[in-house]
């Protein structure tokens, strides 16, 4: 029981900044903007600094509790692995936020942005 009136603490107190910043959107721009840097800045580092913690505990119960168990090395070493493809997850779909953001670029008012790419290699001149 107590370890979901953690869990409900936590994700209150990550909540109340969305809270009050989410009286300034006023058009799918804001919003756009809003959800991604909501994403980027409060959702990602949670997530991440959880998958570390797991496998900080996961090393924890592999090389300090299971010295004479193989039940809990075995645990340990699923957690371990377990948070290390939470990691590669993450960071695949953080990736793929930050292309959508690059792509769509929420909030620009000035049109397209970057232009047309350039080869570096001096053509017809």
């Amino acid at each position: 029981m107590k370890k979901a009136s953690v869990i409900t603490s936590i994700v209150a107190a990550s909540a109340v900044p969305l809270v009050s910043s989410a009286a300034t959107i006023t058009n799918i721009s804001d919003a756009g903007s809003f959800i991604i840097n909501t994403i980027n800045n409060v959702l990602v580092p949670v997530l991440f600094a959880i998958a570390f913690i797991v496998f900080l505990w996961g090393a924890f119960q592999t090389f300090i509790l299971g010295a004479g168990s193989e039940k809990v090395k075995e645990k340990g070493r699923e957690l371990m692995l377990w948070s290390i493809i939470g990691f590669f997850v993450m960071v695949s779909i953080w990736g793929l936020v930050n292309i959508l953001t690059g792509t769509v670029s929420f909030g620009n008012t000035s049109g397209i942005t970057g232009g047309t790419p350039k080869a570096g290699v001096q053509v017809g001149q």
